[in-house]
Order: C-alpha cells, then sequence, then structure tokens
C-alpha cells in the first residue's frame, strides 16, 4: 500500500491540484460552483486559512493556502470541502464496487496533489501557475476574462497589473501537470 506522507508546515503555504475523479466531458464544478464555495466557506469558518490564489475548472481546480499559525492540517480541511460539496449533489455517478462497499461517492479524486512553497520565488510561481491556468486549457485568452478565479481580486490587491496575461512567467510547469 502506497504511503502518502504529506509535508506539515505549521502556518506554511501550499499549493494544490484537487481532481474529480470522471474528468472527460464534465464541467461539474464550474456548474456547480455555488455548491463548491458554499463548501469552502463551511470550512474557513470552522478551520480558517488563508486563499491566497484559486482558480476552479471545469474539471479540477488549483489553490494556493497559507494555513494559521500552528496549524498543518490542510487533509482535513479538503476532505470537509469534498463532503460538503458532495452532499449537495444527487446520486448520478457511476461509482466501482469499491466505492460502494466503502459508502464513497465518485466525484472527486481520492487524494489530493500538494507542494509546500519553499520561498517567494516558488511562491509567485505558483500564484501565476494557478492565474494562467484557465488559459492554458484554453478557456479564455486572458486571465481576468475567467470568472472562477482570484486573479481579479488579485490586481484589485495590486498584487498583479489588469493586462498580465502570463507572459513574463518563467515556469508555467509550477504544479502538478494537469
Amino acid at each position: 500500500m502506497p504511503d502518502y506522507r504529506r509535508f506539515r508546515v505549521p502556518a506554511g503555504s501550499a499549493f494544490f491540484t484537487v481532481n474529480l475523479l470522471q474528468r472527460q466531458g464534465t464541467a461539474l464544478l464550474t456548474e456547480r460552483i455555488n455548491l463548491l464555495r458554499d463548501a469552502v466557506r463551511r470550512v474557513r469558518r470552522q478551520r480558517p486559512f488563508s486563499i491566497d490564489a484559486w482558480v476552479v475548472l471545469p474539471d479540477h481546480l488549483h489553490a494556493v493556502w497559507t494555513l494559521p499559525p500552528g496549524d498543518d492540517d490542510i487533509s482535513t480541511r479538503w476532505r470537509l470541502i469534498k463532503s460538503f460539496f458532495v452532499r449537495g449533489l444527487s446520486h448520478f455517478e457511476w461509482r466501482s464496487p469499491v466505492r460502494r462497499e466503502r459508502g464513497e461517492r465518485g466525484i472527486w479524486q481520492r487524494r489530493f496533489w500538494e507542494h509546500a512553497i519553499l520561498d517567494d520565488a516558488d511562491y509567485a510561481a505558483h500564484m501565476d501557475y494557478v492565474h494562467f491556468n484557465p488559459v492554458k486549457h484554453g478557456y479564455v485568452t486572458a486571465p481576468a476574462d475567467w470568472p472562477y478565479s482570484t486573479f481579479r481580486a488579485c490586481i484589485a490587491r495590486g498584487l498583479y497589473p489588469a493586462t498580465w496575461a502570463g507572459m513574463d512567467v518563467h515556469d508555467l510547469q509550477a504544479g502538478e501537470p494537469d
């Protein structure tokens, strides 16, 4: 059995990729964006964390979070977000015998991909990766055009110019391949 050890850094920042189990031909995350947003709000009330960057695509999402001092429990947060989201959906998905036996839904991949942010350059590269992702996948031609992203909030905070299109990004492979 694989050993899924997480690099736990209290008050650290991390980059995530979270995927739907069945990614082909679905737009579940963008179609049910309000359900996902509600799930995130519920979890943040119970277990606060800072959302530095977030992008939701039809079948997966990327995020950069920073946890509060003394807290390194990322896994529980993702488990709760996934669970709250799924509870708002009717049972429409195919489930494997193993998932049925365990009482699991067939919406999310079981785990998530995580990368602990190492320094300021790594943080900037992952912020850029998150915000450029809708362009990378061909959904829009500029990050500001994608409605399911923190990009415009980051512009308002002065982190990006409004015209940023990722042309100055040195490492678009910062994130796990989609």
